[in-house]
Protein backbone atom coordinates (compact mmCIF):
# COMPACT_ATOMS: atom_id res chain seq x y z
CA UNK A 1 0.00 0.00 0.00
CA UNK A 2 2.56 2.62 1.48
CA UNK A 3 -0.20 5.46 1.12
CA UNK A 4 1.01 6.42 4.40
CA UNK A 5 -1.01 9.87 6.02
CA UNK A 6 -1.87 10.87 1.66
CA UNK A 7 -5.42 9.62 2.33
CA UNK A 8 -5.58 9.32 6.18
CA UNK A 9 -4.66 5.76 6.50
CA UNK A 10 -1.65 5.41 8.96
CA UNK A 11 0.96 3.10 8.47
CA UNK A 12 1.26 0.17 10.75
CA UNK A 13 3.38 1.46 13.81
CA UNK A 14 5.48 -2.26 13.10
CA UNK A 15 6.39 -4.72 11.16
CA UNK A 16 6.13 -8.29 12.12
CA UNK A 17 9.18 -10.44 10.38
CA UNK A 18 7.60 -14.50 10.52
CA UNK A 19 10.08 -15.64 7.89
CA UNK A 20 12.39 -15.43 11.43
CA UNK A 21 10.17 -17.67 13.60
CA UNK A 22 11.15 -20.96 14.39
CA UNK A 23 9.35 -23.89 13.98
CA UNK A 24 9.08 -25.09 17.59
CA UNK A 25 6.62 -23.67 20.14
CA UNK A 26 3.97 -20.95 19.16
CA UNK A 27 4.35 -17.58 17.16
CA UNK A 28 1.92 -14.79 16.45
CA UNK A 29 1.86 -11.28 14.57
CA UNK A 30 -1.22 -9.19 15.22
CA UNK A 31 -1.76 -7.55 10.95
CA UNK A 32 -4.89 -5.66 12.12
CA UNK A 33 -8.33 -6.41 13.03
CA UNK A 34 -9.46 -9.86 13.42
CA UNK A 35 -6.44 -11.05 11.65
CA UNK A 36 -3.48 -13.09 13.10
CA UNK A 37 -0.71 -14.76 11.26
CA UNK A 38 0.30 -17.64 13.75
CA UNK A 39 2.63 -20.40 13.87
CA UNK A 40 2.12 -23.37 16.00
CA UNK A 41 4.45 -26.28 16.16
CA UNK A 42 5.65 -25.72 12.45
CA UNK A 43 2.42 -25.65 10.93
CA UNK A 44 1.71 -21.55 9.93
CA UNK A 45 -2.49 -20.39 10.75
CA UNK A 46 -4.49 -17.50 9.80
CA UNK A 47 -7.44 -15.87 10.80
CA UNK A 48 -10.35 -14.04 9.00
CA UNK A 49 -8.08 -12.24 6.08
CA UNK A 50 -8.20 -9.04 5.76
CA UNK A 51 -5.77 -6.70 4.20
CA UNK A 52 -7.38 -4.70 1.28
CA UNK A 53 -7.94 -0.98 1.87
CA UNK A 54 -11.67 -0.98 2.43
CA UNK A 55 -14.10 -3.86 3.99
CA UNK A 56 -17.36 -4.27 1.91
CA UNK A 57 -18.90 -5.53 -1.59
CA UNK A 58 -16.94 -4.97 -4.82
CA UNK A 59 -18.33 -3.37 -7.84
CA UNK A 60 -16.21 -3.28 -10.37
CA UNK A 61 -12.83 -1.29 -9.16
CA UNK A 62 -14.41 0.30 -6.67
CA UNK A 63 -15.55 -1.13 -2.81
CA UNK A 64 -17.92 -0.21 -0.53
CA UNK A 65 -17.38 -0.29 3.00
CA UNK A 66 -15.52 0.91 5.78
CA UNK A 67 -12.13 2.60 5.31
CA UNK A 68 -8.78 1.11 7.09
CA UNK A 69 -7.04 3.89 9.02
CA UNK A 70 -4.37 1.81 9.82
CA UNK A 71 -2.68 -0.08 6.80
CA UNK A 72 -1.75 -4.14 7.62
CA UNK A 73 1.33 -4.79 8.77
CA UNK A 74 1.80 -7.37 6.23
CA UNK A 75 -0.03 -6.57 3.27
CA UNK A 76 -0.17 -10.40 1.54
CA UNK A 77 1.11 -13.55 0.80
CA UNK A 78 4.61 -12.15 -0.69
CA UNK A 79 5.15 -11.01 2.64
CA UNK A 80 4.51 -14.10 4.52
CA UNK A 81 5.80 -17.32 4.79
CA UNK A 82 3.25 -20.09 3.04
CA UNK A 83 0.23 -20.44 5.03
CA UNK A 84 -0.88 -23.87 5.61
CA UNK A 85 -4.12 -23.19 7.15
CA UNK A 86 -6.69 -20.25 6.98
CA UNK A 87 -9.44 -20.13 9.45
CA UNK A 88 -12.84 -18.02 9.00
CA UNK A 89 -15.30 -17.48 11.47
CA UNK A 90 -18.05 -16.47 9.73
CA UNK A 91 -19.09 -14.11 6.70
CA UNK A 92 -19.28 -10.63 7.54
CA UNK A 93 -17.58 -8.28 5.43
CA UNK A 94 -14.69 -7.14 7.63
CA UNK A 95 -13.90 -10.88 8.31
CA UNK A 96 -14.26 -12.72 5.57
CA UNK A 97 -12.84 -10.78 2.47
CA UNK A 98 -13.52 -12.19 -0.54
CA UNK A 99 -10.30 -10.05 -2.67
CA UNK A 100 -8.18 -11.13 0.02
CA UNK A 101 -8.97 -14.48 0.13
CA UNK A 102 -8.37 -14.86 -3.71
CA UNK A 103 -4.90 -13.74 -3.38
CA UNK A 104 -4.10 -16.49 -1.22
CA UNK A 105 -5.64 -19.47 -3.20
CA UNK A 106 -3.55 -22.23 -3.00
CA UNK A 107 -3.81 -25.98 -3.39
CA UNK A 108 -1.56 -26.53 -0.69
CA UNK A 109 -3.30 -24.09 1.40
CA UNK A 110 -6.80 -25.43 3.29
CA UNK A 111 -9.74 -23.60 4.56
CA UNK A 112 -11.76 -24.02 7.91
CA UNK A 113 -15.24 -22.10 7.60
CA UNK A 114 -18.68 -21.73 9.46
CA UNK A 115 -20.94 -24.20 7.76
CA UNK A 116 -22.82 -23.19 4.70
CA UNK A 117 -19.88 -20.13 3.57
CA UNK A 118 -18.16 -22.62 1.26
CA UNK A 119 -20.24 -21.13 -1.15
CA UNK A 120 -18.41 -17.66 -1.02
CA UNK A 121 -15.36 -19.35 -1.88
CA UNK A 122 -13.99 -21.17 -4.75
CA UNK A 123 -13.00 -24.57 -3.71
CA UNK A 124 -11.51 -25.85 -6.19
CA UNK A 125 -8.76 -23.73 -5.94
CA UNK A 126 -7.73 -24.74 -2.18
CA UNK A 127 -6.63 -28.03 -1.07
CA UNK A 128 -9.42 -28.36 1.05
CA UNK A 129 -12.31 -26.50 2.12
CA UNK A 130 -13.87 -27.84 5.69
CA UNK A 131 -17.38 -26.35 6.98
CA UNK A 132 -17.82 -27.17 10.47
CA UNK A 133 -21.12 -26.62 12.82
CA UNK A 134 -20.93 -25.91 16.14
CA UNK A 135 -18.89 -28.71 18.50
CA UNK A 136 -18.00 -30.26 14.93
CA UNK A 137 -14.03 -30.99 14.35
CA UNK A 138 -11.75 -31.84 11.73
CA UNK A 139 -7.97 -32.14 11.62
CA UNK A 140 -5.82 -30.12 9.18
CA UNK A 141 -1.94 -31.48 9.49
CA UNK A 142 -0.94 -31.67 13.12
CA UNK A 143 -3.69 -29.60 14.08
CA UNK A 144 -7.20 -30.61 15.69
CA UNK A 145 -9.94 -27.89 14.75
CA UNK A 146 -12.77 -27.67 16.67
CA UNK A 147 -16.05 -25.12 16.34
CA UNK A 148 -17.70 -23.35 19.31
CA UNK A 149 -20.74 -21.69 19.48
CA UNK A 150 -20.24 -18.05 20.30
CA UNK A 151 -23.15 -15.20 20.47
CA UNK A 152 -22.78 -13.54 17.00
CA UNK A 153 -24.96 -14.47 14.16
CA UNK A 154 -23.62 -15.22 10.72
CA UNK A 155 -25.48 -13.51 7.74
CA UNK A 156 -23.57 -11.47 5.14
CA UNK A 157 -26.44 -9.71 3.64
CA UNK A 158 -30.20 -9.25 4.90
CA UNK A 159 -31.09 -12.84 3.70
CA UNK A 160 -28.73 -14.83 4.35
CA UNK A 161 -29.09 -15.70 7.90
CA UNK A 162 -29.10 -19.28 7.34
CA UNK A 163 -25.49 -18.82 7.61
CA UNK A 164 -22.90 -20.24 10.68
CA UNK A 165 -20.57 -18.35 12.97
CA UNK A 166 -18.24 -19.74 14.77
CA UNK A 167 -15.05 -19.55 17.05
CA UNK A 168 -12.64 -21.87 16.85
CA UNK A 169 -10.22 -24.25 19.71
CA UNK A 170 -6.99 -24.85 17.32
CA UNK A 171 -5.14 -27.79 19.34
CA UNK A 172 -1.26 -29.39 18.14
CA UNK A 173 -0.02 -32.22 20.43
CA UNK A 174 1.69 -29.71 22.73
CA UNK A 175 -0.29 -26.56 22.54
CA UNK A 176 -3.54 -24.94 22.18
CA UNK A 177 -4.99 -21.64 20.89
CA UNK A 178 -8.60 -20.01 21.02
CA UNK A 179 -9.75 -18.08 18.14
CA UNK A 180 -12.86 -16.49 19.46
CA UNK A 181 -14.07 -15.03 15.83
CA UNK A 182 -16.85 -12.03 16.76
CA UNK A 183 -18.53 -12.28 19.65
CA UNK A 184 -21.09 -10.70 22.98
CA UNK A 185 -20.17 -12.08 25.71
CA UNK A 186 -21.14 -15.83 26.48
CA UNK A 187 -20.44 -18.50 28.67
CA UNK A 188 -19.98 -21.29 25.93
CA UNK A 189 -15.59 -20.07 26.51
CA UNK A 190 -16.21 -22.31 30.14
CA UNK A 191 -16.54 -25.44 27.85
CA UNK A 192 -12.69 -25.11 26.60
CA UNK A 193 -11.03 -25.71 29.53
CA UNK A 194 -9.44 -28.72 30.66
CA UNK A 195 -6.54 -29.92 32.48
CA UNK A 196 -4.56 -28.77 29.76
CA UNK A 197 -4.25 -25.06 29.25
CA UNK A 198 -4.63 -22.76 26.77
CA UNK A 199 -1.79 -21.14 25.37
CA UNK A 200 -3.24 -18.50 23.51
CA UNK A 201 -6.39 -16.56 23.40
CA UNK A 202 -7.08 -14.60 20.68
CA UNK A 203 -10.49 -12.19 21.42
CA UNK A 204 -12.17 -9.17 20.28
CA UNK A 205 -12.21 -6.35 22.31
CA UNK A 206 -14.04 -3.74 19.70
CA UNK A 207 -17.13 -2.43 18.11
CA UNK A 208 -19.02 -2.52 21.64
CA UNK A 209 -20.20 0.90 21.76
CA UNK A 210 -23.82 0.63 20.86
CA UNK A 211 -23.08 -2.60 19.77
CA UNK A 212 -22.91 -4.81 23.22
CA UNK A 213 -25.37 -7.08 21.88
CA UNK A 214 -23.28 -8.46 19.26
CA UNK A 215 -20.01 -7.56 20.98
CA UNK A 216 -18.08 -8.18 24.01
CA UNK A 217 -16.67 -5.06 25.52
CA UNK A 218 -12.95 -5.57 26.53
CA UNK A 219 -13.70 -6.62 30.01
CA UNK A 220 -16.05 -9.22 28.66
CA UNK A 221 -13.39 -10.39 26.49
CA UNK A 222 -10.60 -10.74 29.05
CA UNK A 223 -13.90 -12.80 31.57
CA UNK A 224 -14.36 -15.46 28.64
CA UNK A 225 -10.54 -15.89 28.04
CA UNK A 226 -9.80 -16.64 31.87
CA UNK A 227 -13.53 -18.66 31.51
CA UNK A 228 -11.05 -21.05 28.87
CA UNK A 229 -8.36 -21.12 30.91
CA UNK A 230 -5.86 -18.80 28.43
CA UNK A 231 -2.45 -17.65 29.92
CA UNK A 232 -1.69 -15.81 27.50
CA UNK A 233 -4.18 -12.89 25.28
CA UNK A 234 -4.19 -11.51 21.98
CA UNK A 235 -6.99 -8.62 21.38
CA UNK A 236 -8.14 -8.07 18.15
CA UNK A 237 -11.31 -6.11 16.60
CA UNK A 238 -10.15 -3.10 16.88
CA UNK A 239 -8.01 0.47 15.99
CA UNK A 240 -8.54 -0.62 11.95
CA UNK A 241 -11.96 0.06 11.23
CA UNK A 242 -14.26 2.80 12.44
CA UNK A 243 -17.29 0.14 13.53
CA UNK A 244 -18.32 1.85 16.20
CA UNK A 245 -18.57 4.46 18.37
CA UNK A 246 -15.76 4.13 21.16
CA UNK A 247 -12.82 6.37 20.77
CA UNK A 248 -10.11 4.16 18.52
CA UNK A 249 -7.75 3.35 21.41
CA UNK A 250 -10.28 2.79 23.93
CA UNK A 251 -10.40 -1.02 23.74
CA UNK A 252 -7.33 -1.95 23.82
CA UNK A 253 -6.57 0.48 26.89
CA UNK A 254 -9.57 -0.42 28.75
CA UNK A 255 -8.55 -4.49 28.27
CA UNK A 256 -4.67 -3.54 29.35
CA UNK A 257 -6.62 -1.73 32.54
CA UNK A 258 -8.58 -4.61 33.09
CA UNK A 259 -5.54 -7.07 33.14
CA UNK A 260 -3.84 -5.00 35.33
CA UNK A 261 -0.86 -6.40 37.69
CA UNK A 262 -0.78 -9.82 34.73
CA UNK A 263 0.44 -7.18 32.45
CA UNK A 264 2.83 -10.12 30.85
CA UNK A 265 -0.55 -11.62 29.59
CA UNK A 266 -0.87 -9.20 27.09
CA UNK A 267 0.73 -10.57 24.22
CA UNK A 268 -0.09 -7.28 21.38
CA UNK A 269 -1.00 -3.26 21.66
CA UNK A 270 -0.59 -1.97 18.33
CA UNK A 271 -0.80 -3.41 15.08
CA UNK A 272 2.01 -5.68 13.60
CA UNK A 273 3.22 -6.44 17.17
CA UNK A 274 4.21 -10.29 17.92
CA UNK A 275 4.80 -12.54 20.38
CA UNK A 276 6.55 -16.17 20.62
CA UNK A 277 6.51 -18.58 23.59
CA UNK A 278 9.45 -21.72 22.79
Amino acid sequence: MQRGRRDGVQPAPRRPDPHRWSGDGLHAAWLGHSTVLFRIDGFTVLTDPVLGPRCGFKFGAVTLGPKRIVEPALEGPEAMPHVDLIVLSHAHLDHFDKPTLRRFESLNTTIVTASRTADLLRPKRWKAVHELGWDESVRVGPLKIRAFKVRHWGARVQTDTYRGYNGYLLESGRRRVVFGGDTAYTDTFRALRTHRRVDLAIVPIGAYDPWIHVHCNPEQALAMADQSGAEFLLPVHHQTFRLSREGRTEPIERFANAIGADSHRLTVSSVGDQWSME
